[in-house]
């Protein structure tokens, strides 16, 4: 394993060295406005008619080859308060406009939208993103890893769209004091992104290849300014929130209590490029409920982190790791406990140093015995190379005035449980080789010894292939109270291989063989588990994709198992299983107003047994206001006794309406039949100015038969941005 690891460091370095910024040749030179600039998408003013226009685009998709189809034009100008921006999208003859809704952060590739990535320390790795949708729907982000965007970051920054018969046109304007910027910095990064779903083309003012998406840092142009932008200057927000509410526990027989809170967060900028975020007795009440799975895993599943808190620069902390190794998982904070107040400084220390230092404070809770506990977190990140970077993360929980010897009738807790890791992520100039090697070490009272995880892959991304390799080991004693590590000791090797035909003309844009296959080893390297899947998949022109694959698994048992997840008896540990699956997965066109996906999967299952899956999603949307979806999953398990027959019914409907682009309402059911639950949410927003809310929450749970309510709890919340 060790020689292994040290091999791929060697490549890891070794495919870093290459340097060069691929399309700095295409610069847009912005010059100050030298006439007022009102935002209201009509292109009238003096400052439009001298800026330089920035046209001729490429096209991404379909493919890479040839200039874009469909014209758009660009403009950039800026005062002392803002940056401005000015995009003017033709549409091609005899189309319509196609879009989601009126939802901030709308879906990319199931709207019509012109997208703007700013780069301004010009290190390929972070940025800003903003744009609109061609009805006036906002989209914003922060970007880290080169080309990803958290769509969860929201600040203030105005757009307005204009629509005419051949075109339509977004104009918005984007404070300095929205994103952080070096001083004196004559050069950004930049580039500009266009999804015309009518011709099914995604654009890009610079040329990149069609397997990277455009908001790849690593092919941003140049933004040249006139003059310095201006000096970065002090942005302190307050952002306060007054919640009531009424809740009720009909399980427990408890009356209807009373909810009431107070709490807020404030948000300090701290030079040019550092951010200071306290909150204090945070509520996330209005945050969307998680989106419900049937479970036959033998480990514990993942739900994302949706609180605002803690996605905002998360990757700094969230991203160490893989998505079966996460030293760090913000949802095991606060969530069930009550937080009582944190704070969290995150940015950039220079050009090349990202820095993440979060603490944060829960309350004890006597009924369990659980006591207050600390979070501290740190992270730091150092540029090296091009793209490259080597990472540092530290994690401490740990447990305030807690006796070592507690109550023998109330759960003990550890004292502490610390980790601490370091991580190399390659990201070669042009994105063609990416990868990572990690370390991490546990401490915890009476840990063993094996308390290491050694993990990392390397990847390889051109037009036609697409090859992986990843090695981890997680050692028995390894512990991270605080991540996602839903499996241990086990030694891991994940290879997979793919190539991509491209046919000259017909309706396939492309299609090709993919081979993965994931196995797992004991600490004597004896095999545990594997899944070979081989798949075909064809993307059509239109954006469609059909997908069919046969798949092989093999489990030896390393604890007791119900394979239903119900309750039942278990099988034991040391048993061993294999089977296999057949499937096929088909997803419609994003460009009609009616779409849909489906999966079918039918194959053995442990005892002898048999698995039919099948999942649907059906989406209707009434543009711009209404977007109806209705998913399900179907799972039909036929197993001896004592499991028998089992079949679980998971099915979601979920309506959005959009009235326009500050008030929203969105209701969600959902009906597990294997928890024997039926969930209502329904959450009334309106944006009443920006980046301030009032929120209106509902949520229900019942027994599905006989019908009875479980809880039940209706939350008004409002809050405000204050800027001093």
């Amino acid at each position: 394993m060790s020689r292994l690891s040290f091999l791929l460091f060697f490549l890891l370095v070794y495919f870093s060295a290459a340097a060069q910024k691929k399309n700095a040749s295409f610069q847009y030179h912005i010059k100050k406005a030298v006439s007022p600039v009102v935002i209201d998408g009509v292109a009238d003013e003096e400052s439009w008619q001298q800026a330089q226009v920035a046209t001729d685009f490429y096209m991404v998709l379909p493919m890479d080859t040839s200039a874009a189809g469909v014209r758009t034009d660009v403009s950039m100008t800026y005062d002392r308060d803002n940056i401005y921006l000015l995009a003017v999208c033709f549409n091609p003859e005899d189309t319509r406009l196609m879009v989601e809704s009126l939802r901030r952060d709308f879906a990319f590739l199931k709207n019509d939208n012109f997208l703007v990535f700013i780069d301004p320390f010009d290190d390929l790795t972070t940025g800003y993103a903003f744009g609109a949708n061609a009805y006036g729907a906002q989209w914003d982000g922060t970007m880290y890893e080169g080309s990803k965007v958290d769509l969860n970051w929201d600040n203030k920054w105005i757009s307005e769209v204009k629509n005419y018969d051949d075109r339509w046109v977004l104009e918005a304007a984007i404070p300095f004091k929205t994103i952080r910027y070096k001083k004196d910095a004559m050069q950004w990064g930049i580039n500009f992104s266009r999804n015309d779903l009518k011709t099914t083309e995604k654009s890009s003012w610079t040329p990149i290849p069609r397997q990277f998406p455009t908001a790849a840092l690593a092919y941003t142009g140049t933004l040249v300014w006139d003059e310095a932008p201006p000096a970065p200057r002090s942005n302190i927000s307050v952002i306060p929130y007054v919640l009531g509410g009424l809740s009720r526990n009909y399980l427990t027989g408890h009356t209807t209590e009373l909810d009431k809170n107070i709490g807020g967060d404030v948000k300090v900028s701290i030079g040019p490029s550092l951010n200071l975020d306290l909150t204090f007795r945070p509520d996330f009440s209005q945050v969307e409920v998680d989106k419900q799975v049937t479970n036959l895993s033998r480990y514990e599943l993942f739900f994302p982190e949706k609180r605002q808190f803690f996605l905002e620069n998360g990757d700094l902390f969230a991203n160490f790791g893989y998505e079966d190794v996460r030293p760090f998982f913000s949802r095991r904070i606060g969530l069930g406990v009550p937080i009582n107040f944190g704070a969290r400084l995150s940015g950039k220390l220079d050009k090349n140093t990202r820095i993440g230092v979060m603490d944060m404070q829960t309350a004890a809770v006597e009924e369990t015995g659980l006591p207050a506990q600390n979070f501290a977190v740190m992270s730091l990140q150092r540029k090296v190379f091009k793209r490259s970077n080597i990472g540092l993360l530290y994690i401490d929980k740990t447990s305030m005035h807690y006796p070592s010897l507690a109550d023998s009738s109330k759960e003990r807790y550890a004292a502490y449980n610390r980790n601490f890791g370091i991580e190399y992520n390659l990201a070669s100039s042009n994105n063609v080789w990416t990868g990572k090697a990690m370390v991490l070490k546990s401490f915890q009272p009476g840990a063993g010894n094996d308390d290491w995880v050694q993990a990392g892959h390397l990847q390889y991304f051109s037009r036609r292939w697409l090859i992986m390799g990843q090695i981890q080991h997680v050692g028995k004693d390894y512990t991270a109270e605080v991540g996602y590590v839903p499996r241990g000791d086990y030694f891991k090797l994940n290879p997979s291989i793919a190539y991509f035909f491209f046919p000259k003309g017909g309706h396939v844009l492309s299609h090709g063989p993919q081979f993965k296959s994931t196995l797992y080893f004991d600490n004597r390297f004896a095999k545990t588990d594997y899944t070979h899947i081989l798949s075909y998949l064809t993307t059509f022109r239109s954006k469609a994709t059909l997908n069919v694959l046969a798949q092989n698994d093999y489990v030896e048992l390393l604890r007791p198992y119900d394979p239903t997840n119900t309750g039942k008896d278990s099988l034991q540990t040391g048993e061993r299983f294999k089977w296999n699956t057949v499937g096929v997965e088909y997803v419609s066109e994003p460009q009609h107003l009616l779409t849909y996906l489906g999966s079918l999967r039918y194959g053995g299952y442990y005892v002898n047994g048999h698995l039919l899956s099948a999942t649907g999603e059906v989406g209707y949307r009434v543009q711009p206001y209404v977007n109806i979806t209705m998913s399900a999953s179907y799972n039909q398990l036929r197993l001896p006794q004592p499991w028998g027959h089992q079949n679980f019914l998971l099915v979601g409907p979920r309506i959005d309406v959009t009235f326009t682009n500050t008030l929203f309402l969105t209701t969600y059911v959902q009906y597990n039949e294997q928890q024997d639950n039926l969930n209502i949410n329904a959450r009334f927003q309106w944006r009443y100015k920006p980046a301030s809310d009032l929120f209106l929450v509902y949520t229900d749970n019942y027994y599905p038969g006989p019908f009875s309510v479980k809880t039940r709890a209706f939350v008004l919340k409002f809050n405000y941005w204050w800027n001093l």
